[in-house]
């Protein structure tokens, strides 16, 4: 399985990290693009550096490199996950302005009919971003807000982690046991 996985400038980068390390201890390739803005959320949410992403990562690349093969549907990945999905980010998938290799990269998965997954983090919303997300959805983008569940009794911050990577690896049909699944009362 490839995998593109792209973290933008939104809070919440820690998901895109989690699901890095269980993509690598699942050894999925995987092809990261991470923004301007993620790296300086990184530095204030993590106390990390990009390259410490980076090291959890199969294969590397700037987010100026439009040149790269991530830039063509002739390079075959299964899908793309932008965790966290920045509102800037939404907007230039969701009106086509492709000026970065993300955006391109989430065309071409587009275009090429392949899973694209959004991990939208901002709240509240507003009216634009709801109609952006609307537009990706009727198209088969997979909008799936960082909100995790409780009713799996999670004991600490990493439990609420793995829920919202859990439901990113659902959306992949990838296995899992990060964490209990509802069986009913």
């Amino acid at each position: 399985m490839r995998i593109i996985v792209a973290i933008t400038g939104a809070s919440g980068v820690v998901y895109g990290k989690r699901l890095l390390e269980v993509l690598s201890d699942k050894n999925i390739e995987t092809h990261l693009i991470i923004s301007k803005g993620a790296e300086e959320i990184i530095a204030s949410e993590l106390s990390s550096k990009k390259h410490d992403i980076e090291k959890l990562a199969t294969h590397v690349y700037q987010m100026n490199d439009l040149s790269s093969p991530l830039s063509s549907g002739s390079f075959i990945v299964d899908a793309m996950v932008i965790v966290p999905c920045s509102a800037k980010t939404l907007a230039g998938i969701a009106n086509g302005y492709s000026d970065n290799l993300i955006l391109r990269a989430a065309e071409v998965t587009i275009k090429q009919g392949r899973k694209l997954i959004l991990v939208p983090r901002e709240t509240p919303v507003s009216a634009i971003q709801i109609e952006n997300m609307l537009k990706l959805a009727r198209i088969g983008v997979v909008i799936l807000p960082a909100m995790p569940a409780f009713y799996h009794n999670p004991k600490n911050i990493n439990d609420l982690i793995d829920f919202v990577v859990g439901k990113i690896l659902d959306s992949l049909d990838i296995a899992h046991n990060l964490f209990k699944r509802w069986t009913g009362r």
